[in-house]
Order: structure tokens, then C-alpha cells, then sequence
């Protein structure tokens, strides 16, 4: 064993994350309908330049599905491909520990802007009657950025889901992300007004049918429940390394018109 500090993350990583998932302060509100609301960070430093990293929480109140329903939904990953609008190519590369693996998801952006990657570590706790799964983005020997996507970077991304009755929750989505490139204005916006609503209202009919889809497919596997069950490969953590956005090639877009800006406006 090395002596490197683990890179999986700590008990404090959830609090802190949890916390980020809970404040007010400094976030703008960008979208408010039907028990849905989208926030972007506003940065303390703002300075000349918009800043490159954008952070983004979504939250949705829930009232017809469990949270132990809406956090099956986002683990498995088999479910993804049936619900899941933006989503190219997505798979689990390897078990790191009992709540914890690396795996690969790959996405569609607006067009014209070139569609984005990542390779990422996740992790996950249940913690009394709170849900969260978070994740960031790693380096991985078999995995690295290929020629047609632009590799973006978590910096932390994940969910805080928490019931708030037998069949009803709160749903938190947050993202720290680098997407890499210098994106034009309209992407940003677009992102918080446009998308990120449109993939909540997925994620939350996607929890309202998962339990009839589930009994269909594997009603008993549910390896981010019982480790015992999960096939994939252990690795160890040691040889993943954090992926820092400046080691990757940035990509100039911010010229890029959007052909579809008219339509999604509306």
C-alpha cells in the first residue's frame, strides 16, 4: 500500500456536500415552477472574467415516490438508458470498495457545442433517513480522453435526497463542473433554464414507474444495496489520481451560434 491519502471520500466529504446542498446564500435563483427550483452560484470574486467553473443545484419536491425509490433510481444503471434524454454511452468500470466505484458517462451537449465526458469515482451513504451519492472526476489508465468528446471534469457533482413522508421526498441535484471549453453565454443559461428542469421532470417519472419496470428486470439486484452482489472487477483506489481540469485541452466554442436557441426559449 502507498502512502498517499485515500482518495475515497471521508465522512466530512458527505457533510460538506450535504451542506452545499442545504445553502442559500449566494445562490440566484434562475428557474421556480411546479415544486421545482434551479439555482446557480454566484461567485464571492467575480473579477472581469465569468467564471469557468459553473455550479448549478436543482431541487424538486416529490410527492407520489419513496426516497429509497428515487435513490434506486439513480444507481441503477441499467434503468439509466430507458429515461435518461442526454445520455450517449454509460457503464461501471470497477468496485473500489463496498460503496464506492469508477465508471464512464458520456453525453449529449446543445448543438453545435461538441458532446462531453467523464470518467468518475463514486460514492455513496445512507446516513439515518438521508440519501446521498456524490462523485468527482479521476484518471484512469484504460480510459482516457478520446478525439471526438471534450473530457469535463466533476469537480463534485451528486444528490441529497430525504423523505418527507412514506411516498414523498426532496430531491437535490447539485454539480461542480468544469465542462472544459469556453463556452458561450446562451450554454450557461440554457443549462439552468432549459435543461437541468427538463432532466429533473425525467428523473421524476422515471421514479414514478421504476418499481414496475424493476419487477420486470432483476427484482433483486441491487448491488449498491448488497455489495455481495455486484460482478464488477475490484480495483484499487490507489491507482486512480484525482483529474485536474488544467491537464486538459480546452476547447474554444464561445463563437458557436445556437441553431436550436430560438426554439428552447420558449
Amino acid at each position: 500500500m502507498s502512502g498517499r491519502p485515500s482518495i475515497l471520500p471521508t465522512e466530512d466529504a458527505f457533510e460538506d456536500f450535504k451542506k452545499q446542498c442545504l445553502a442559500t446564500e449566494n445562490w440566484l435563483n434562475k428557474y421556480d415552477n411546479n415544486g421545482m427550483q434551479v439555482w446557480i452560484e454566484v461567485p464571492e470574486n467575480r473579477g472581469n472574467n465569468s467564471p469557468k467553473v459553473h455550479k448549478i443545484k436543482c431541487k424538486m419536491t416529490i410527492k407520489d415516490v419513496s426516497a429509497a425509490t428515487m435513490y434506486d433510481v439513480i444507481h441503477d444503471g441499467q434503468y439509466r438508458k430507458n429515461w435518461d434524454p442526454n445520455m450517449l454511452e454509460s457503464f461501471d468500470i470497477a468496485r473500489l470498495s463496498d460503496n464506492a466505484d469508477v465508471g464512464y458517462y458520456s453525453w449529449l451537449c446543445p448543438k453545435p457545442i461538441k458532446n462531453r465526458d467523464v470518467v468518475t469515482l463514486r460514492s455513496w451513504r445512507v446516513m439515518g433517513d438521508e440519501y446521498m451519492i456524490i462523485n468527482f472526476s479521476v484518471k484512469h489508465p484504460k480510459h482516457p480522453p478520446q478525439g471526438h468528446l471534450v473530457r469535463a471534469v466533476s469537480i463534485l457533482t451528486g444528490y441529497f435526497i430525504k423523505p418527507t413522508g412514506p411516498n414523498s421526498c426532496t430531491f437535490i441535484y447539485l454539480s461542480q463542473a468544469d465542462p472544459k471549453g469556453s463556452l458561450p453565454k446562451w450554454v450557461v443559461n440554457k443549462a439552468s433554464q432549459v435543461l437541468a428542469p427538463r432532466v429533473m421532470k425525467c428523473v421524476h417519472k422515471a421514479g414514478q414507474n421504476y418499481s414496475a419496470w424493476k419487477q420486470q428486470n432483476s427484482p433483486d439486484l441491487k448491488p449498491w444495496l448488497y455489495p455481495e452482489q455486484s460482478n464488477l472487477p475490484m480495483m484499487d483506489p490507489a491507482d486512480l489520481s484525482i483529474q485536474r481540469a488544467d491537464s486538459l485541452q480546452n476547447v474554444d466554442e464561445s463563437s458557436k451560434k445556437d441553431a436550436l436557441e430560438s426554439e428552447d426559449s420558449s
